[in-house]
């Protein structure tokens, strides 16, 4: 082959491709292109490091606090509760998990320049930030079936340390489903914002970990401002059903954060038709 055929083959190669474009090719519905997406985007965490990481360093982080920081751990509390566990949980997920899971879903396309093939395909915008969210979602759900490992083990098999209320359990681990949902639409916001997946890690950290500082704030103040920060407070939504209660208007709140973020990505990702 000659040298002028090999630069023509090279001139016509299509640019490389993600597991979101490769998924969406062809076409097909709504529902199948989303459920496509979040199949090879939530696959690509398991083919990286990504997954072993955050599942590995957390589980490790939740076992060392649960068992044996902060005046002895669980086996000083002397009752049957996991209310440490749910403690630990929200800071994790905002600190490292939810950041993690979430700073490459946009920003990776738009650096390896994948967005301009993505959009050109037959795949709707909100089709492709519903599949990476929910891929993102996931991953975090995934971590914390893994994390109910530790209640089963205790008070069911193999060891039985006492009868657990598990209704406060159920809700918490729904309040922490729904600050997930939450955080990873953050996520997935500041990730369409830029095309660094480090920027994109540090703000959803930074706001995160800020939302679930304002609790404590709030705790400190009186009146008219600590209702204000309450209002926005993670940690203060998030308190009820670590308390085993589960508030509506918590759940309203963390639905609502979602539906903002993510339609907010999703607007970022259209503006690129017309940048």
């Amino acid at each position: 082959m000659s040298t002028m055929e090999e630069k023509n083959e090279l001139a016509i190669q299509p640019p490389p491709r993600t597991a979101s474009t490769m998924a969406v090719e062809g076409g097909g519905s709504s529902a199948r292109n989303i459920i496509t997406i979040f199949l090879r985007e939530l696959g690509s965490f398991f083919n990286s490091l990504v997954a072993y990481v955050v599942l590995g360093l957390s589980m490790f982080g939740l076992g060392v606090y649960f068992f044996l920081m902060q005046n002895g751990g669980f086996w000083q509390v002397d009752r049957a509760t996991m209310a440490r566990m749910f403690e630990f949980m929200p800071w994790a997920l905002c600190f490292i998990v939810i950041p993690l899971v979430t700073m490459r879903a946009i920003s990776e396309e738009k650096r390896s320049g994948t967005i301009e093939l993505l959009i050109t395909l037959p795949v709707k915008d909100s089709e492709v930030i519903m599949g990476k969210w929910l891929a993102a979602l996931a991953m975090c759900g995934i971590l914390l079936a893994l994390s109910l490992l530790y209640p089963l083990a205790m008070f069911k098999w193999p060891w039985h340390l006492g009868p657990l209320d598990w209704g406060p359990v159920w809700a918490g681990y729904f309040g922490l489903l729904l600050l997930s949902a939450a955080g990873t639409a953050v996520g997935l916001m500041f990730s369409s914002l830029t095309e660094s997946q480090i920027i994109a890690f540090f703000l959803t950290m930074i706001v995160l970990v800020g939302l679930l500082i304002t609790g404590s704030v709030a705790e400190a103040w009186r009146g008219a401002a600590g209702d204000a920060v309450a209002f926005v407070s993670f940690s203060s939504r998030f308190g009820p059903f670590a308390r085993g209660l589960i508030d509506t208007r918590s759940v309203v709140f963390f639905v609502s954060v979602t539906v903002v973020c993510l339609l907010v990505a999703f607007r970022n990702l259209e503006s690129r038709k017309w940048s």
